[in-house]
C-alpha cells in the first residue's frame, strides 16, 4: 500500500473524506488521500498539537462493523505500535472515535521499492544487498517480539528521500506468531510463501521468503512467479522451485545471489534461520566488497598494465630505432638495441609503477585485493552482458587455435626431418608451417579476445605478475630505487596480518645494518606468517561460507565436522597472528634499546615453527575441500 507522496490527491468531496474530517476534527487536519488497500484507505494529515504531519490509516466503515475486522485491526496495530526500530515507520496513536477505528503513523518523504524500480529499472547489486539488510533488520526486530509482517513486497519498503534510508511500512495484516495459523490467509499472491499460502502455521521465516522474493523483484525486474491468476501464482509458489538468480543475465554477486535463493526455498528449514541473520550475512557481502583506496584502484586498472597507448606505440618506434642502429652501427648493434630496450623498457615501466606505490605507502601485498575487487566487478558486469559460459564463437575459436596449432607443430616436425632425410615433396612443409601458424595465429587472437569480453582474463593476467615472484622481485627492486622513508597511508583494507607484516618489515628496514645482518631471517620468517596466515584466513572464510550455507546455519550434527575444522583453523590464525605481533614488539623494544638481538631470535624461532605448523595444517587441503563439497550439494539442492 501506498501512503505517502502522490501527484494526485484524493478528492476532499469524498463524503467519507469529510466524515472522518469531522471525526478528527482538533485532532488532527486531514490534507488528501494518499492511497487505498484492502484492508484499509490511508490520508496524509497534520496532527495539531504537535504540528507535524502524519500518515492515518482508516479501517474502511464496511469492515469496521464486522466486529472480528475490527478487533483484529486494532489488535495488531497496537502490537505494530510497540515495534522501536529505525528501519520500522513508528505508530504514534491507534483510535476507535466516532465510529471510526484508525491509528496515526510517521509520515515519510519518498518513494517505494516498486516505484523505484518501476521508473529507475532494476537495482545495482549492492543497493539491494543494502535495502535487504536493513529490511531483515527490521523484520527480526518484529519477530523478536511475537509478530510475523505477511506482507513483505517492493509496496512495503519505503526509501526515503535525502536519506536513503530504508523502513518496513504495514504492519496491518501482521499476526501474532502463535495465532497467525487458522486466521485466514492474507497477503499479496506474489510474495507470500508456500506455508502461507497452505494456511501453515508461520514464523519469521514465512517473511524471509517475501524479502527474497522483494529482492528478486528488485535486481531483475520480475517477478519470480507469474500468472494469469492470483489462483495460478498461488500454485506455482507451492509447486515450483524459483528461478535461480544466477541464471537470470543480471550482474550480482555470487554471495548476494545465494542468499536470495536460499530465502526463497520452498522448505522454511533450507531458508535463514532469522532476520539477524540474514542481515548479518548480507553485511558481510557488503563489507567486502567496500570501496578501495583510489591508488590501489588506478594501480589495478591502469598503472600496473603495459595495456595504454604507449604499449601499442613503443614497438613501432622500437622498430624505427632498431633500423636506425641497424643502417648506421650494423646489424649485431641493432639486435642489441632491440633486446635491451624491447625487455628493459617494460620493466622499467613497471619498477617505476612498484614505486610509485611505495612512495604512496602502499607494498606488493596490498596489491591482491586491488586486482580482485577488479576482477569481481569485472565478473559480474560481464556475467549479465555475456553470461557464465563459453559461447559458441568461442568454442570454434579456441578449437580451430588447436587444430592449428597442431597442424604447424606437425609441420615444422616434417621440415625438421626433411633436413636429415630429404622427402619427395619436402617443399610442401613450408607452404603448410606458414599458413597454419597465421592460423593459429589469429585464431588465438580471436580467442582471447572472445575470452576477455566474457571473462576479465587481462586483469587476471596482471595479477599473478604483481602478486607472484615477479611482483616481488619488482617491488623489491623500486624499494632500492626508494629508499627507506615512505609516506605512510591509512590502510583500512589491510588484513591484520598484512598489517603487523608491514610493520615489522619497516622496523627491520630502519635497523642498523649490522643489526640486520644478524638477524638476517627475519624477512623471510615475516614473508611465510605473512602468507600463512592470508591462507588461514581464506580456509576460515570459506568454511565459514559452507556453514552459512548450511539449512540450519551449520548447526546440526552432521557438520561437527566442519565446525571442528574452522575452530582450529581460527585458533592457528590467531596464533600467526600473535607470531608476528610479538616480532613487531620486540622490533619496537630493539629500536628502544630495551631488547637484545639474541632474545628477537629466539621469537623468531618460535615464529618459525608456528610457520611449520601451519604448513603441515594447511597440507590438509584436500580434506578440507572434501569435507566443503558435503554442505555445497546440501545448499545447491533445490528445495
Amino acid at each position: 500500500m501506498v501512503y505517502w507522496r502522490m501527484s494526485t490527491p484524493g478528492s476532499p468531496a469524498d463524503p467519507l473524506f469529510v466524515a472522518f474530517q469531522f471525526a478528527l476534527a482538533g485532532r488532527y487536519s486531514i490534507d488528501h488521500e494518499l492511497g487505498r488497500g484492502g484492508m484499509g484507505i490511508v490520508y496524509l494529515a497534520r496532527e495539531v498539537h504537535l504540528d507535524r504531519p502524519v500518515a492515518i490509516k482508516l479501517l474502511p466503515p464496511d469492515k469496521a462493523s464486522d466486529p472480528a475486522l475490527r478487533d483484529r485491526f486494532l489488535r495488531e496495530a497496537r502490537l505494530a505500535a510497540k515495534l522501536s526500530h529505525p528501519n520500522i515507520i513508528p505508530i504514534h496513536a491507534v483510535d476507535d472515535s466516532g465510529g471510526f477505528v484508525f491509528y496515526a503513523m510517521a509520515y515519510v518523504d519518498g518513494e517505494t521499492l516498486a516505484e523505484r524500480v518501476r521508473t529507475h529499472g532494476p537495482l545495482s547489486s549492492s543497493d539491494a544487498a543494502r535495502i535487504m539488510r536493513d529490511a531483515a533488520w527490521a523484520l527480526a526486530h518484529a519477530h523478536s517480539h511475537g509478530l510475523v509482517h505477511r506482507d513483505v513486497k517492493p509496496d512495503n519498503i519505503l526509501l526515503e528521500s535525502g536519506t536513503g534510508r530504508v523502513l518496513v511500512a504495514d504492519f496491518g495484516i501482521a499476526a501474532v506468531g502463535a495465532d497467525a495459523a487458522g486466521d485466514g490467509i492474507s497477503g499479496t499472491p506474489e510474495f507470500m510463501s508456500p506455508e502461507q499460502v497452505l494456511g501453515q502455521e508461520l514464523d519469521g521465516r514465512s517473511d524471509l521468503y517475501g524479502l527474497g522474493a522483494t529482492t528478486f523483484y528488485a535486481l531483475t525486474g520480475r517477478l519470480p512467479f507469474e500468472g494469469k491468476t492470483p489462483t495460478e501464482v498461488l500454485a506455482r509458489q507451492v509447486t515450483e522451485p524459483a528461478p535461480a538468480l544466477s541464471s537470470m543475465g543480471i550482474p550480482v554477486s555470487r554471495k548476494i545471489a545465494a542468499l536470495v535463493d536460499r530465502c526463497l526455498a520452498k522448505d522454511p528449514a533450507h531458508r535463514p534461520p532469522t532476520g539477524e541473520a540474514l542481515a548479518e550475512q548480507l553485511d558481510a557481502a557488503l563489507e567486502q566488497r567496500r570501496e578501495l583506496p583510489v591508488a590501489m584502484r588506478a594501480f589495478a586498472k591502469d598503472w600496473g598494465r603495459l595495456n595504454g597507448p604507449g604499449t601499442i606505440l613503443f614497438p613501432f618506434a622500437l622498430l624505427g630505432a632498431t633500423v636506425g642502429v641497424s643502417y648506421l652501427f650494423g646489424p649485431t648493434a641493432a639486435y642489441t638495441t632491440m633486446a635491451v630496450v624491447g625487455i628493459g623498457t617494460p620493466i622499467a615501466y613497471l619498477v617505476n609503477a612498484a614505486r610509485r606505490m611505495l612512495r604512496l605507502g602502499f607494498a606488493q601485498s596490498d596489491i591482491g585485493p586491488a586486482f580482485q575487487a577488479e576482477l569481481d566487478q569485472a565478473r559480474e558486469e560481464r556475467a549479465g552482458q555475456y553470461g557464465l559460459g563459453l559461447a559458441r564463437y568461442e568454442k570454434l575459436l579456441r578449437r580451430a587455435a588447436q587444430a592449428f596449432g597442431i597442424t604447424a607443430g606437425a609441420s615444422a616436425a616434417g621440415i625438421l626431418a626433411s633436413a636429415f632425410r630429404p622427402f619427395e615433396f619436402p617443399y610442401l612443409g613450408i607452404p603448410v608451417f606458414s599458413i597454419s601458424s597465421i592460423g593459429t595465429f589469429f585464431a588465438t587472437i580471436g580467442y582471447l579476445a572472445a575470452v576477455q569480453e566474457r571473462d576479465d582474463a587481462d586483469s587476471a593476467f596482471w595479477k599473478r605478475v604483481w602478486t607472484g615472484r615477479i611482483g616481488r622481485l619488482l617491488f623489491g627492486v623500486a624499494r632500492r630505487f626508494t629508499g627507506r622513508q615512505q609516506v605512510t597511508s591509512v590502510m583500512t583494507h589491510r588484513a591484520t596480518e598484512l598489517a603487523l607484516g608491514l610493520a615489522a618489515e619497516h622496523l627491520f628496514e630502519t635497523l642498523p645494518r649490522e643489526t640486520r645482518a644478524a638477524l638476517g631471517n627475519l624477512p623471510r620468517v615475516l614473508t611465510r606468517l605473512q602468507d600463512d596466515a592470508q591462507r588461514l584466513r581464506a580456509q576460515y572464510n570459506e568454511l565459514q561460507e559452507a556453514l552459512a550455507a548450511a539449512p540450519d546455519g551449520g548447526a546440526a550434527e552432521a557438520y561437527a565436522d566442519i565446525r571442528a575444522m574452522r575452530d582450529t583453523i581460527h585458533d592457528k590464525l590467531t596464533e600467526a597472528v600473535g607470531a608476528l605481533e610479538t616480532i613487531r614488539l620486540n622490533l619496537l623494544r630493539l629500536h628502544a634499546g630495551s631488547a637484545t638481538v639474541e632474545g628477537l631470535t629466539t621469537h623468531l624461532n618460535i615464529a618459525a615453527e608456528v610457520s611449520r605448523e601451519v604448513e603441515r595444517l594447511l597440507a590438509a587441503r584436500d580434506e578440507i575441500e572434501r569435507h566443503l563439497a558435503f554442505p555445497r550439494e546440501i545448499a545447491s539442492t533445490p528445495a
